[in-house]
């Protein structure tokens, strides 16, 4: 548990192993709230043709950015709220009610593990600024048996979440469905059978222009729903070689594109590299929801979108393979999808 960032008292310096080499350092950060992601407005999608033009403000943003914002997206902000608090008062209950679901083996699949860092915290040269709660969801109703009874409403509010968040992905992966011309479903059954629910904790650090709460990198999975802290900046997304803030707004969530997405779009979409940096004055928290593929699932480019003029760029796989490739690999985007590239391409 003495490994936990948020269980460290009064830090003033940041620990030696902590500290980035200076090219992966973020520097004085600062976010230009004109340059954002785009923010995008789900009621409309009730009317038929302003649901086509939602849809292609969706794979716009998605071609563009790997990444846009929902709101207006049929989750109630009361449980949006309700589920952040209870996150944070989690994070600051006593040791003693946190030390049953610690672990320094993240790789565990424990149906939930409170862990710092990252998965290879043990292998890693240097360790992020964050603690890490993972819950899994699949199947849920086994799951939440397993997660924690403190606070007492955790169980029934994050179930509740959980489930309200899954129809939102349910919905954005139809509407992406629609607007690559795929059948409806495409995106549903293994392909995002299995979600799990990050929350990643940031506590103020001493020098954020030294460490990062989360190093560059693309999501692994097909596509990530993400509720930000409402009025704590700290999400960049690298767009044309600059670090851009995804600005905090009140009840609305953050969606990207994950590597699986970017293979079965035969790359119409992307994934897009994104980090998280710190700052000196306060906790920031952040929920993650990750809608991933069952490892036995094949996972290729949607035959819809292959033909003589386009043809196929990724080979056919199964996605355990891609996530033994995944973890084991050094680089960037392009390396971890090199592999799975065919030759022609």
């Amino acid at each position: 548990m003495e490994k936990l960032v948020s269980s460290w008292n009064n830090v003033q310096t940041v620990p030696e192993k902590y500290i980035f080499p200076p090219e992966k350092r973020p520097g004085n950060v600062t976010f230009n709230a004109s340059k954002s992601i785009p923010v995008i407005d789900l009621e409309a999608i009730a009317i038929s043709q302003d649901r086509d033009a939602t849809i292609q403000k969706i794979l716009k943003a998605g071609q563009d950015y790997g990444f846009f914002q929902v709101i207006n997206h049929g989750v109630a902000e009361d449980l949006m709220n309700d589920t952040m608090s209870v996150f944070k008062e989690f994070f600051e209950l006593p040791e003693e009610d946190k030390t049953s679901f610690y672990c320094e083996d993240a790789m565990r699949n424990n149906h939930c593990i409170l862990y710092t860092s990252s998965l290879l915290y043990a292998t890693e040269d240097v360790h992020l600024w964050r603690d890490n709660l993972r819950n899994s969801c699949h199947p849920l109703e086994e799951c939440i048996q397993h997660w924690p009874e403190k606070p007492t409403r955790y169980r029934h509010v994050v179930g509740a979440y959980a489930t309200e968040v899954k129809k939102l992905a349910a919905t954005i992966l139809e509407l992406l469905c629609e607007g690559l011309g795929l059948e409806s479903g495409h995106f549903g059954g293994k392909l995002s059978e299995i979600p799990s629910l990050l929350v990643n904790h940031y506590p103020p650090c001493p020098d954020p222009s030294l460490t990062l709460g989360v190093s560059e990198h693309c999501d692994p999975n097909l596509i990530t729903i993400l509720q930000q802290d409402s009025d704590v900046f700290g999400l960049q997304v690298l767009k044309n070689g600059e670090w851009i803030g995804v600005e905090p707004i009140s009840n609305a969530f953050v969606v990207n594109m994950g590597y699986q997405m970017q293979i079965v779009s035969n790359n119409k979409l992307r994934s897009v590299e994104h980090r998280a940096v710190t700052n000196s004055e306060k906790a920031r928290t952040s929920v993650a929801m990750f809608f991933i593929p069952n490892g036995d699932s094949i996972v290729e480019p949607a035959k819809a979108l292959v033909d003589p003029r386009n043809p196929a760029i990724y080979k056919s796989f199964q996605y355990k393979e891609f996530m033994s490739h995944f973890l084991k690999k050094t680089g960037g985007t392009d390396v971890a999808l090199e592999a799975f590239k065919l030759q022609a391409n």
